[in-house]
């Protein structure tokens, strides 16, 4: 099942990318994975429950587990088949390739079956969580740059996520309760008492935001700006769903609890009765379909939440009905407004001349929603009365029913007199490609209906785990009974509505505004980002000191008070006074003076640029201190590192006043600081003295050390980064692609840098035998010492960067490292030339070189995972080659230099992006020189 997941991430990026050319190609070969998804779920009914257990990491609880049964397998049904559809569909839709939204739909369906196969709380909170970003894009991503798009696609997200957490709350609460996180265990013996009630009115709020219910519920329609097989997909088969599905998943543990019927029962009438009258006031097609299926989702929610099994029957039966009819309904609009440029009803007129076929397809489609028979609606919407028809309290619920069918059969007839209504005679039209979706589903849902014996034993398996009399059955004709004539009361009474309303609903009445829940929603926002600003301009007053001062008493009062509390008392860690020693070597005092010298002199310097040495000063001492305690490869690395952060803060204060403003503080201001910062450094040094001294267990340093003895590594360090905890080393380096990208946002704040290529010799342009190109010293005039050494010590830099490389298996170096010293290479011909003459020294971006390294570290890991077994596997698995290659000699190559080069090349990049955009930025002003 795993792989049926992991399948669904590379066709969608492989087939846009392989057909992304050809549209309609594209979209069917696409289609091929969720119809076979389909067809396998349909080969498993009748064959009981399949799982399947992956263990990720059993020590930490990190289980997957997934488990294919009855209700799994309509999903996946609904998921798979109405998918195949709607992606055919897309490739007539489109006019051009739209490779992120056939990927993007493909990458959904992927998330959808992984949710609906999921067996444990969490893994489905992840695909929860995937279908939601992937609807994100889809509702924006088609036009960006339209506002309305992008503010429904945050609508969606900014809904559906944040009441995601309070769901993922809910089930960390019913997870711990149960002691576990396996769903059919939790359903098989569901955890009682207060914690678990409160788990599940969290989990229910994260279902009814999911499925659109009323008050949460107006993401949906406000997400019809999204194009039209998306609506079809996402909102009408399967996104909205998924809050359903996990309702009608957890109905048999806690159907009996004492708040789950009256919220989700409650809930759902509210959302069948709101979205019916709503959907009757719209003019715009999608927008009455969006309120259509807020109702019936409601109606989804009653039936599927009630807890009995006829109730159970029905909603699993209206589950599929629905993706059937009101897929193909949302594809019917786009049809329309495909030929004739408007998808309102009021401006609408015979368009059923122009598609015939297409009439009559959406007819049957409306004929199965308002329950009409032979189609499946009527079967399920017949059953659902047969519920709720047993007296009691039931009766309230079943009024509803019959009221919120009225009203469906009210829009229904709305909707297709809007669409396809009036005398206009046009010629006929419609490309096969956008009509036979349309039929195929209605065929399908009007197949399910003739013969309900198939849906009987796709639902019956999933209706017997809940309680009930067990004798009711999916039928087309159980005789004249209540429920059938209840059918025919709620056609009756629907038809009466549109009658009297028709096309004069009192749509813009001031008594229907309580009803409207996008001002409800914008109110909220404008809210929330109100107290913001408020709280925002009483905390970031933009001083840095203050904001200093808060971390440094903060940190001071909280664990520093505990600290002192503990040994003050006594009650802290008992530390063996007699093992303190003031240093292990004079040089440490040497360089503790150097450091401590320098901090004080950048505090009392006065010009920008003193400071910025002395800053470094510390940094050069602390990394004397490293090689005193034996730690070369630290040492290398704060030394490079310190050096490239010099010479850019250098750059930098290029555009800032030589001196600091006067001081303003005042003498007891003063105090305080200098007060926050003796104490701050006090409590660092007494926790690390505390720490060291306190420690009763045996360092796992010397673990590490046989570990890479074993391994033929003679540099801990480096097999610790590069080995040992590659997966970790991975995730660093990909924070720093991000930080990369995050250094270009902020540099250019949405300016496009201009081309470093080219050009005539300007104003302050330097032009030397030394350079290969024509630039602008960032630092000002030019400098012929400064050239040579660029030209001639650069490749030596580079030369030793690559032994850094190379050796660090066995000796100082590693990727790391390695990539700073070749960036300091880069650097050395950035300073006389400008960015021309750093383009001309590595002809290729930056983002080639992190993208590069980013993929060789992947691929290198991932060679692991794959000759170990995913995921049993390990990440990256150490091995040695040995040769006597010509010249060389001996030589020993292990596996993990090839993700050390990843790290090189990532490191590499970094420093280049830093370069270039600093560049483009202080190339861009002009010298104080040239501005007088």
């Amino acid at each position: 099942m795993l792989a049926l997941v992991l399948a669904y991430a590379v066709v969608a990026v492989a087939v846009p990318w392989a057909l992304g050319r050809r549209r309609r190609v594209m979209a069917c070969a696409a289609a091929v994975l969720p119809a076979a998804t389909a067809g396998w779920a349909a080969a498993q009914v009748g064959r009981g429950a399949v799982t399947a257990r992956l263990d990720w990491a059993p020590d930490l609880g990190l289980v997957l587990d997934f488990r294919l049964d009855a209700l799994s397998i309509v999903m996946l049904l609904l998921i798979g088949g109405v998918g195949a559809v709607v992606l055919c569909y897309a490739g007539w839709y489109f006019e051009r390739p739209e490779r992120l939204m056939i990927g993007t739909l493909v990458a959904f369906a992927g998330a959808m079956t992984g949710l609906v196969l999921a067996d444990n709380l969490l893994v489905l909170y992840v695909f929860w969580e995937l279908t939601t970003v992937s609807s994100f894009v889809l509702i924006g991503a088609t036009r960006p740059e339209r506002a309305e798009d992008r503010r429904a696609a945050a609508q969606a997200l900014l809904t559906t996520t944040a009441f995601g957490l309070v769901m993922l709350a809910g089930f960390v609460l019913l997870g711990q309760t149960a002691g576990t996180y396996r769903i059919s265990a939790m359903v098989a013996d569901p955890p009682g008492g207060a914690t678990a009630t409160a788990g599940v009115v969290l989990v229910l709020l994260g279902a009814f935001a999911k499925s659109a219910q009323v008050p949460l519920h107006a993401w949906l329609p406000a997400a019809m700006v999204a194009p039209t097989p998306v609506s079809a997909y996402l909102h009408a088969a399967a996104m909205v769903k998924a809050g359903v599905y996990l309702v009608a998943r957890l109905a048999p543990a806690f159907g009996d609890a004492g708040v789950w019927r009256p919220l989700v029962v409650g809930a759902g009438l509210l959302s069948l009765l709101t979205g019916g009258v709503l959907a009757l006031r719209q003019h715009d097609l999608k927008r009455l379909l969006a309120y259509g299926t807020v109702s019936q989702l409601g109606l989804l929610m009653v039936l599927l939440g009630n807890g009995t099994r006829t109730a159970a029957l029905a909603g699993t039966a209206l589950l599929l009905a629905h993706g059937l009819f009101k897929a193909p309904l949302f594809l019917t609009v786009g049809t329309v407004e495909h030929e004739t440029g408007t998808r309102r009803a009021d401006r609408l007129s015979g368009a059923w001349r122009r598609l015939p076929v297409l009439a009559v397809a959406a007819a049957a489609a409306t004929a199965s929603m308002i329950g009409l028979p032979p189609f499946l609606g009527f079967v399920a919407k017949e059953a659902a009365m047969e519920a709720f028809a047993h007296g009691g309290m039931d009766i309230a619920v079943l009024a509803g029913v019959v009221a919120g069918t009225a009203l469906t059969v009210a829009y229904g007839v709305r909707f297709l007199v809007g669409a396809f209504g009036g005398q206009a005679d046009v010629t006929p039209g419609g490309h096969w490609g956008l009509v036979g979706p349309v039929v195929v589903l209605a065929v399908s849902g009007f197949a399910l209906g003739v013969a309900p014996g198939v849906m009987q034993k796709l639902a019956g398996p999933y209706a017997d785990t809940l309680p009930g009399d067990g004798e009711y059955k999916l039928a087309l004709w159980h005789g004249l009974g209540l429920a059938l004539w209840l059918s025919v009361l709620a056609l009756a009474l629907g038809a009466v509505v549109f009658v009297l309303f028709g096309r004069t609903f009192p749509v813009r009445r001031a008594r229907w505004r309580f009803l409207d829940a996008q001002r409800g929603y914008d109110g909220t926002v404008e809210g929330i980002l109100a107290g913001a600003h408020e709280v925002t301009a009483r905390v970031q007053i933009g001083s840095l000191p203050f904001y200093l001062g808060v971390i440094g008493t903060m940190a001071l009062v909280v664990p520093g008070s505990a600290l002192a509390a503990a040994l003050v008392r006594g009650t802290g860690p008992a530390i063996p006074v007699d093992r303190l020693r003031a240093w292990d070597d004079p040089a440490q005092v040497v360089l503790a003076v150097v450091v401590i010298g320098c901090a004080l002199a950048a505090v009392r310097a006065r010009r920008r640029l003193t400071a910025a040495l002395l800053l470094a000063g510390t940094g050069y001492g602390v990394g004397g201190l490293f090689v005193v305690q034996g730690g070369p490869d630290l040492a290398l690395t704060l030394f490079v590192v310190e050096t490239l952060s010099l010479i850019m803060l250098v750059l930098v204060l290029r555009r800032l006043p030589v001196r600091y403003p006067p001081r303003r503080r005042t003498g007891p201001a003063r105090a305080a600081v200098g007060a926050v910062s003796v104490c701050l450094g006090g409590f660092v040094a007494l926790f690390l003295v505390v720490a060291a001294l306190s420690r009763d267990t045996r360092p796992v340093g010397s673990g590490y050390a046989g570990l890479a003895k074993e391994e033929g590594a003679k540099n801990v360090v480096n097999a610790i980064l590069v080995e040992m905890r590659a997966l970790d080393t991975l995730g660093e380096i990909t924070v720093l692609g991000v930080a990369a990208m995050g250094v270009v946002g902020l540099v250019t704040s949405g300016r496009r840098l201009p081309s470093p290529s080219g050009g005539e010799r300007g104003p302050g342009e330097a032009g030397s035998r030394w350079l290969a190109t024509r630039g602008r010293p960032p630092l000002g005039g030019s400098s012929v010492v400064l050239e040579a050494a660029a030209r001639l010590l650069g490749p030596t830099i580079l030369v030793f960067s690559l032994y850094l490389l190379v050796a660090g298996h066995g000796a100082p170096g590693g990727g790391f490292v390695g990539g700073l010293v070749a960036g300091m290479a880069f650097v050395l011909r950035y300073l006389p030339g400008g960015r021309r003459e750093l383009a001309s020294a590595l002809p290729m971006r930056p983002s080639v070189l992190i993208g590069g390294g980013l993929g060789l570290a992947v691929a290198t890991g991932a060679a692991g995972w794959t000759a170990g077994g995913f995921p049993h596997g390990e990440f990256l698995q150490g091995e040695v080659w040995h040769g006597s290659p010509p010249v060389l000699g001996e030589v020993d190559v292990p596996t993990s230099l090839f993700f050390d080069i990843g790290v090189y090349l990532v490191v590499l990049g970094l420093v280049l992006t830093i370069l270039t955009t600093l560049g483009a930025s202080l190339e861009d002003e002009p010298d104080e020189e040239e501005a007088a």
